[in-house]
């Protein structure tokens, strides 16, 4: 990755670490796509590899982002789903024209036609993004408990009581904030 943008965040899960693409949304919000080919590095890092990607269909990947960012977040915490986001998630997934295949391991693969393009990539991603809220799969909506990020991730861990989207980025930041505190507050500590 170059150095001048920001590391990708990825998941296991495509359309939770789609809208992780913009973290710190309740802070200072790192935008991981800012311009056009880092949209294109992302989607070949997902598996999902285009050839180019315009101004115009990045804008169209920011919007799809953001309506599945809605969408996840109202099911984590268990409110209606934004009749906007829902719509703006369900356009995108019948636009494509990528294939499901089989790999010899057993697993789904996505599969983009070389004529494929930004659009089929993230019919993709909204497809997934219906298979995690519409709960098919084996884990849980949840939202990350760092107040700055809150990003809506895919709990599959045993007790589906995972707090952080992250445990190297959010994890790690509030557990060294609350280590900081109390060493603060023990006696005889210098402030």
């Amino acid at each position: 990755m170059c150095a001048a943008f920001p590391d990708f965040r990825l998941g296991k899960v495509l359309a939770t670490s789609f809208t992780g693409t913009l973290s710190e949304r309740h802070g200072d919000a790192v935008e991981r796509i800012p311009v056009p080919h880092r949209l294109a590095d992302w989607l070949a890092v997902s598996g999902l590899a285009v050839d180019s990607c315009t101004p115009a269909q990045l804008d169209l990947a920011r919007e799809l982002r953001e309506a599945i960012h809605a969408a996840a977040t109202a099911a984590a915490i268990q409110d209606a789903l934004p009749a906007s986001a829902v719509q703006v998630v369900n356009d995108f997934s019948v636009r494509g024209r990528a294939a499901a295949i089989l790999t010899p391991e057993g697993q789904r693969r996505w599969r983009l036609s070389s004529a494929s393009s930004v659009e089929d990539a993230l019919s993709v991603i909204a497809a997934d993004a219906i298979s995690v809220i519409a709960g098919e799969r084996d884990g849980k909506l949840a939202l990350c408990a760092s107040p700055t990020c809150q990003a809506a991730f895919f709990d599959t861990s045993q007790s589906r009581t995972r707090k952080w989207c992250d445990m190297n980025t959010c994890g790690n930041r509030q557990k060294k904030a609350r280590f900081h505190a109390n060493q603060r507050s023990k006696p005889g500590s210098a402030e």
